[in-house]
């Protein structure tokens, strides 16, 4: 469906808070320096600039942000980036590094505990809802439908949920609902998950976004403080306590999915995974792709670092500077080599005689003379020696480089120092 941002009154009443502190262990060397929701997606992105992109767009302008593991390059990204709030207007981005609040443990403990270490910060700002993101997941949605569901119902939380094969559904928290969307229970990582009662080859899988009446979950948050029991997780603890008494509600992302009209069906995707960022990221090149980026009305911002358009030269048989399907990001240099299907992230330099398919460059990158790549993510400033030939003979990929069953091969420096050492 195509998708209209409605008003924004609701979302002005709101804040939110944006969980950025996972290490996404599943990303491999890809989160050696940085958290997930840091990870550069798109071209120019980074992964978190979705759901920020979202709150701002659905009108949302107060938005805190919690960090912990491997934080300073998303500080750095959210300083560059998304320094234009103006406190005047009451707009803000507060960043919340765990630190240590009150003589105790100074890390997060786990999703709750991140928000209920922050109250105060929170109360400083006096919102009456509070939006729970994620910060690392690939999507559109417009918030405000989701709070105007969570208004109308009554609800003292509104989980945000994807429809799912039932099959699909095992690695994630599914609800199960009654016709008028109410949750009547919840179970983690069920193997066999709950269906929709008018489809019973379809489930109900938890987003991890959630609405609140703030008033309403700090004091479930100092509730959950006190329980020595607790796990201090919205998806193990918080929620599965509302549901049992009977006031949580299910938003169907298919009612806020921001849509251009050109996706052939609403988009989310969880990119934890090397073989899944490498194919959402590839994807990004099809004709119609899942994902529109370049849908004006509801754009995602990010920091844009300031560099030349994109240049392709030279012009001769078995030399020419050519991409075909592909996504270049300005700053790039395309040197008399050839790129299908492919997608280079800013700065990025390849060389003459090189060859490129279904590659995924992270900025800066420089692929040398006569180097052969395919299916490979290149984690940001590596140098391809000239002449490395990747994705043709998988003992030889996995013997230096971070092969996956699927047969992605991600590359980073070490991973090339050693490389080079050997020869």
């Amino acid at each position: 469906m195509v998708h209209t941002p409605g008003p924004t009154r609701l979302a002005q009443q709101s804040m939110a808070f944006v969980l950025a502190g996972g290490r996404g262990s599943r990303l491999m060397e890809l989160t050696d320096r940085r958290a997930k929701p840091a990870v550069y997606f798109g071209g120019k992105s980074r992964i978190i600039d979705f759901a920020l992109s979202n709150a701002v767009n659905s009108g949302i302008r107060r938005i805190a942000v919690a960090t912990q593991y491997r934080a300073h390059s998303l500080i750095r990204h959210l300083q560059r980036g998304w320094s234009f709030f103006r406190a005047e207007r009451n707009e803000f981005l507060d960043i919340l590094p765990a630190s240590q609040q009150s003589g105790g443990e100074n890390w997060y403990l786990g999703t709750a505990d991140a928000v209920a270490q922050n109250i105060d910060v929170i109360d400083s700002y006096e919102p009456e809802y509070i939006v729970i993101l994620a910060g690392d997941h690939i999507y559109k949605m417009d918030y405000e439908r989701m709070l105007m569901q969570h208004v109308e119902t009554g609800a003292d939380v509104t989980v945000g949920c994807l429809t799912l094969k039932r099959q699909e559904a095992s690695s994630f928290g599914v609800m199960a609902v009654d016709n008028n969307s109410r949750i009547v229970d919840f179970v983690e990582k069920p193997a066999d998950p709950p269906p929709l009662p008018d489809d019973p080859d379809k489930a109900l899988a938890s987003m991890g976004i959630y609405v609140f009446n703030w008033s309403v979950l700090r004091e479930l948050l100092l509730d959950d403080a006190d329980d020595a029991t607790s796990s201090h997780d919205f998806g193990k603890d918080i929620i599965p306590a509302m549901v049992k008494g009977g006031g949580a509600y299910a938003h169907f992302f298919s009612d806020s999915c921001v849509m251009s009209g050109l996706e052939p069906a609403p988009y989310w995707r969880d990119v934890g995974t090397v073989d899944a960022f490498w194919e959402a990221n590839i994807d990004l090149t099809d004709f119609v792709p899942g994902l529109d980026l370049f849908h004006e009305d509801w754009p995602i911002w990010t920091y844009g670092e300031v560099v030349p358009p994109a240049k392709f030269i030279h012009n001769e048989e078995n030399r020419r500077g050519r991409a075909v399907s592909s996504m270049v990001s300005g700053g790039c240099i395309i040197s008399g080599s050839n790129i299908e299907r492919s997608l280079l992230f800013t700065k990025c330099h390849t060389h003459s005689f090189s060859e490129l398919f279904e590659v995924v460059a992270l900025p800066k990158v420089v692929v040398n003379r006569h180097a052969r790549l395919k299916r490979v993510v290149i984690d940001r400033g590596v140098e391809i020696p000239e002449g490395l030939v990747v994705g043709e003979d998988p003992e030889e990929d996995a013997r230096w480089f971070r092969r996956t069953d699927a047969g992605t091969c991600l590359i980073t420096r070490p991973m090339i120092e050693r490389w080079i050492a050997a020869r």
